[in-house]
Protein backbone atom coordinates (compact mmCIF):
# COMPACT_ATOMS: atom_id res chain seq x y z
CA UNK A 1 0.00 0.00 0.00
CA UNK A 2 1.34 3.35 -1.02
CA UNK A 3 1.65 6.17 1.48
CA UNK A 4 -0.95 8.14 -0.51
CA UNK A 5 -3.57 5.37 -0.21
CA UNK A 6 -2.79 5.08 3.50
CA UNK A 7 -3.53 8.77 3.99
CA UNK A 8 -6.82 8.42 2.06
CA UNK A 9 -7.95 5.49 4.22
CA UNK A 10 -6.88 7.34 7.36
CA UNK A 11 -8.91 10.39 6.34
CA UNK A 12 -11.95 8.20 5.62
CA UNK A 13 -11.61 6.52 9.04
CA UNK A 14 -11.25 9.85 10.83
CA UNK A 15 -14.29 11.21 8.96
CA UNK A 16 -16.29 8.14 9.97
CA UNK A 17 -15.26 8.52 13.63
CA UNK A 18 -16.18 12.21 13.48
CA UNK A 19 -19.61 11.42 12.02
CA UNK A 20 -20.22 8.77 14.70
CA UNK A 21 -19.17 11.22 17.45
CA UNK A 22 -21.44 13.95 16.07
CA UNK A 23 -24.32 11.46 15.86
CA UNK A 24 -23.81 10.42 19.48
CA UNK A 25 -23.68 14.05 20.63
CA UNK A 26 -26.88 14.86 18.70
CA UNK A 27 -28.63 11.85 20.25
CA UNK A 28 -27.51 12.78 23.77
CA UNK A 29 -28.63 16.37 23.30
CA UNK A 30 -31.98 15.24 21.94
CA UNK A 31 -32.44 12.73 24.80
CA UNK A 32 -31.51 15.31 27.44
CA UNK A 33 -33.90 17.90 26.02
CA UNK A 34 -36.64 15.30 25.86
CA UNK A 35 -36.29 14.59 29.56
CA UNK A 36 -35.40 18.07 30.78
CA UNK A 37 -37.15 19.41 33.87
CA UNK A 38 -39.80 22.02 33.22
CA UNK A 39 -41.53 24.39 35.63
CA UNK A 40 -45.16 23.43 36.12
CA UNK A 41 -47.68 26.29 35.78
CA UNK A 42 -50.23 26.94 38.53
CA UNK A 43 -53.65 26.06 37.08
CA UNK A 44 -55.69 26.56 40.26
CA UNK A 45 -58.56 28.98 39.69
CA UNK A 46 -58.51 28.44 35.91
CA UNK A 47 -61.00 26.62 33.73
CA UNK A 48 -60.04 23.04 32.91
CA UNK A 49 -60.61 23.31 29.17
CA UNK A 50 -58.23 26.23 28.69
CA UNK A 51 -55.69 24.77 31.11
CA UNK A 52 -55.75 21.44 29.29
CA UNK A 53 -54.88 23.18 26.02
CA UNK A 54 -52.09 25.16 27.67
CA UNK A 55 -50.69 22.03 29.33
CA UNK A 56 -50.65 20.14 26.04
CA UNK A 57 -48.68 22.94 24.37
CA UNK A 58 -46.15 22.74 27.21
CA UNK A 59 -45.87 18.94 27.03
CA UNK A 60 -47.96 18.18 30.12
CA UNK A 61 -51.14 16.15 30.51
CA UNK A 62 -53.99 17.20 32.79
CA UNK A 63 -56.02 14.36 34.31
CA UNK A 64 -59.23 14.94 36.31
CA UNK A 65 -58.78 13.02 39.55
CA UNK A 66 -61.94 14.25 41.33
CA UNK A 67 -64.81 16.70 40.97
CA UNK A 68 -66.91 18.48 43.57
CA UNK A 69 -69.66 21.08 43.59
CA UNK A 70 -68.82 24.31 45.47
CA UNK A 71 -71.52 26.90 45.99
CA UNK A 72 -70.66 30.12 44.16
CA UNK A 73 -68.18 28.53 41.73
CA UNK A 74 -69.00 27.69 38.13
CA UNK A 75 -68.34 24.21 36.82
CA UNK A 76 -64.97 23.19 35.39
CA UNK A 77 -62.79 25.35 37.65
CA UNK A 78 -59.58 23.74 38.90
CA UNK A 79 -59.40 23.93 42.71
CA UNK A 80 -56.54 21.49 43.40
CA UNK A 81 -53.59 20.14 41.43
CA UNK A 82 -50.83 17.63 42.09
CA UNK A 83 -47.93 18.37 41.68
CA UNK A 84 -48.46 21.99 42.66
CA UNK A 85 -47.61 24.96 40.47
CA UNK A 86 -43.91 25.82 40.42
CA UNK A 87 -42.77 22.21 40.78
CA UNK A 88 -40.00 20.92 38.51
CA UNK A 89 -41.26 18.04 36.36
CA UNK A 90 -40.36 16.24 33.16
CA UNK A 91 -42.33 16.68 29.97
CA UNK A 92 -45.35 14.45 29.40
CA UNK A 93 -45.89 14.37 33.17
CA UNK A 94 -49.49 13.72 34.23
CA UNK A 95 -50.93 16.52 36.38
CA UNK A 96 -53.86 15.37 38.51
CA UNK A 97 -56.50 18.02 39.18
CA UNK A 98 -59.77 18.41 41.09
CA UNK A 99 -62.42 20.48 39.31
CA UNK A 100 -65.77 21.94 40.31
CA UNK A 101 -69.05 20.46 39.13
CA UNK A 102 -71.95 22.47 37.73
CA UNK A 103 -74.64 20.22 39.21
CA UNK A 104 -74.09 19.19 42.83
CA UNK A 105 -74.38 15.71 44.27
CA UNK A 106 -76.68 15.50 47.28
CA UNK A 107 -76.70 13.64 50.56
CA UNK A 108 -79.77 13.19 52.73
CA UNK A 109 -79.60 14.77 56.16
CA UNK A 110 -80.74 11.46 57.66
CA UNK A 111 -77.65 9.72 56.25
CA UNK A 112 -75.26 12.09 58.04
CA UNK A 113 -73.79 11.05 61.39
CA UNK A 114 -75.46 12.08 64.66
CA UNK A 115 -74.92 15.81 65.16
CA UNK A 116 -76.92 17.02 68.16
CA UNK A 117 -74.96 16.90 71.39
CA UNK A 118 -71.71 15.95 69.66
CA UNK A 119 -68.40 17.83 69.81
CA UNK A 120 -68.25 20.37 66.98
CA UNK A 121 -64.53 19.95 66.15
CA UNK A 122 -64.91 16.20 65.65
CA UNK A 123 -68.02 16.56 63.50
CA UNK A 124 -66.39 19.30 61.45
CA UNK A 125 -63.56 16.91 60.54
CA UNK A 126 -65.99 14.09 59.81
CA UNK A 127 -68.23 16.23 57.58
CA UNK A 128 -65.20 17.72 55.80
CA UNK A 129 -64.21 14.22 54.67
CA UNK A 130 -67.66 14.10 53.00
CA UNK A 131 -66.97 17.50 51.38
CA UNK A 132 -69.66 19.15 53.51
CA UNK A 133 -68.38 22.34 55.09
CA UNK A 134 -69.25 23.83 58.47
CA UNK A 135 -69.66 27.25 60.01
CA UNK A 136 -70.45 28.43 63.54
CA UNK A 137 -73.68 30.46 63.47
CA UNK A 138 -73.86 31.43 67.17
CA UNK A 139 -73.56 30.23 70.75
CA UNK A 140 -76.22 29.54 73.35
CA UNK A 141 -75.76 29.13 77.08
CA UNK A 142 -76.02 25.50 78.10
CA UNK A 143 -75.25 23.58 81.27
CA UNK A 144 -73.55 20.79 79.33
CA UNK A 145 -70.04 20.70 77.89
CA UNK A 146 -69.01 23.74 75.81
CA UNK A 147 -68.65 23.63 72.00
CA UNK A 148 -71.20 20.85 71.58
CA UNK A 149 -73.82 21.04 68.84
CA UNK A 150 -77.25 22.30 69.94
CA UNK A 151 -78.80 23.20 66.57
CA UNK A 152 -78.02 22.66 62.88
CA UNK A 153 -79.07 25.12 60.17
CA UNK A 154 -79.12 24.74 56.39
CA UNK A 155 -79.88 27.60 54.03
CA UNK A 156 -81.33 29.56 56.94
CA UNK A 157 -83.64 26.80 58.17
CA UNK A 158 -83.38 24.76 61.35
CA UNK A 159 -82.84 21.14 60.28
CA UNK A 160 -81.66 19.40 63.46
CA UNK A 161 -81.81 19.94 67.23
CA UNK A 162 -82.70 18.04 70.39
CA UNK A 163 -85.87 16.82 68.65
CA UNK A 164 -83.82 15.10 65.95
CA UNK A 165 -83.17 15.60 62.23
CA UNK A 166 -85.87 16.98 59.97
CA UNK A 167 -87.10 14.60 57.30
CA UNK A 168 -86.82 15.09 53.52
CA UNK A 169 -83.82 17.43 53.78
CA UNK A 170 -81.01 16.99 51.23
CA UNK A 171 -77.58 18.60 51.63
CA UNK A 172 -75.65 19.56 48.51
CA UNK A 173 -72.10 18.19 48.50
CA UNK A 174 -69.78 21.20 48.74
CA UNK A 175 -72.34 23.29 50.62
CA UNK A 176 -72.19 24.54 54.22
CA UNK A 177 -74.05 23.61 57.39
CA UNK A 178 -74.28 26.19 60.18
CA UNK A 179 -74.19 25.28 63.87
CA UNK A 180 -75.39 26.69 67.15
CA UNK A 181 -72.94 25.57 69.84
CA UNK A 182 -73.13 25.34 73.61
CA UNK A 183 -71.27 27.84 75.73
CA UNK A 184 -70.65 27.95 79.46
CA UNK A 185 -68.19 30.80 79.49
CA UNK A 186 -69.12 34.48 79.57
CA UNK A 187 -72.84 33.72 79.34
CA UNK A 188 -75.08 36.48 80.71
CA UNK A 189 -77.49 35.22 83.37
CA UNK A 190 -80.27 37.02 85.18
CA UNK A 191 -79.49 37.32 88.87
CA UNK A 192 -81.60 34.76 90.78
CA UNK A 193 -83.67 35.88 93.74
CA UNK A 194 -82.12 34.47 96.94
CA UNK A 195 -84.13 36.49 99.44
CA UNK A 196 -85.49 34.45 102.36
CA UNK A 197 -83.68 31.33 101.14
CA UNK A 198 -81.48 29.39 103.50
CA UNK A 199 -77.76 29.45 102.81
CA UNK A 200 -77.98 25.84 101.65
CA UNK A 201 -80.84 26.65 99.26
CA UNK A 202 -79.04 29.75 97.96
CA UNK A 203 -75.92 27.69 97.26
CA UNK A 204 -77.97 25.13 95.29
CA UNK A 205 -79.69 27.86 93.22
CA UNK A 206 -76.36 29.50 92.41
CA UNK A 207 -74.80 26.16 91.41
CA UNK A 208 -77.66 25.46 89.00
CA UNK A 209 -77.14 28.90 87.42
CA UNK A 210 -73.35 28.41 87.27
CA UNK A 211 -72.75 31.21 89.74
CA UNK A 212 -70.57 31.29 92.83
CA UNK A 213 -71.54 32.01 96.41
CA UNK A 214 -69.46 34.99 97.46
CA UNK A 215 -69.11 36.60 100.88
CA UNK A 216 -71.58 35.43 103.51
CA UNK A 217 -72.07 38.11 106.19
CA UNK A 218 -74.11 37.53 109.33
CA UNK A 219 -76.51 39.90 111.04
CA UNK A 220 -76.85 38.94 114.71
CA UNK A 221 -76.18 35.63 116.37
CA UNK A 222 -76.24 32.58 114.08
CA UNK A 223 -76.80 29.13 115.59
CA UNK A 224 -76.72 27.19 112.29
CA UNK A 225 -75.27 28.98 109.25
CA UNK A 226 -76.75 26.57 106.70
CA UNK A 227 -80.29 27.21 107.97
CA UNK A 228 -79.84 30.99 108.26
CA UNK A 229 -81.90 32.98 105.77
CA UNK A 230 -80.84 35.58 103.22
CA UNK A 231 -81.96 39.15 104.04
CA UNK A 232 -79.71 40.96 101.58
CA UNK A 233 -77.92 40.04 98.35
CA UNK A 234 -75.58 41.78 95.93
CA UNK A 235 -76.16 42.06 93.04
CA UNK A 236 -79.89 42.29 93.67
CA UNK A 237 -82.41 40.29 91.68
CA UNK A 238 -83.98 43.25 89.93
CA UNK A 239 -85.52 42.73 86.50
CA UNK A 240 -82.98 43.12 83.70
CA UNK A 241 -79.95 42.85 85.97
CA UNK A 242 -77.53 40.25 84.55
CA UNK A 243 -74.14 38.89 85.50
CA UNK A 244 -71.68 36.57 83.81
CA UNK A 245 -71.57 32.85 84.56
CA UNK A 246 -68.92 32.15 87.15
CA UNK A 247 -69.46 35.47 88.94
CA UNK A 248 -70.24 35.59 92.66
CA UNK A 249 -73.35 36.73 94.51
CA UNK A 250 -72.71 38.07 98.02
CA UNK A 251 -75.30 37.64 100.77
CA UNK A 252 -76.14 38.73 104.32
CA UNK A 253 -78.08 36.30 106.51
CA UNK A 254 -79.88 36.21 109.88
CA UNK A 255 -80.94 33.21 111.87
CA UNK A 256 -84.66 33.53 111.22
CA UNK A 257 -84.78 36.09 108.40
CA UNK A 258 -86.77 39.30 108.39
CA UNK A 259 -90.27 39.37 106.91
CA UNK A 260 -89.76 35.90 105.45
CA UNK A 261 -92.87 34.37 106.97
Amino acid sequence: MTFKRFLIHLCILLAFILLVFMGIMWWLRSYTNHNQQLTLPDYIGQQFEGSQKDAKEKSFRLVVNDSVHIVGKKGGEIIEQNPKGGAKVKENRKIYVTVTKEIPDEKSLKSLPQLYGRNYARKKKELSSMKIYTKIRNYEHDLGEPDHILKVWYKGKLVADIKGKRSNVSIEIGDTLEFTLSSRNDAEIEVPNLMCRTVAEAKTILDVNELELGDVKTDGDIENLQSARVVYQYPSAQKGVKITSGDAVHITVTQNGINCN
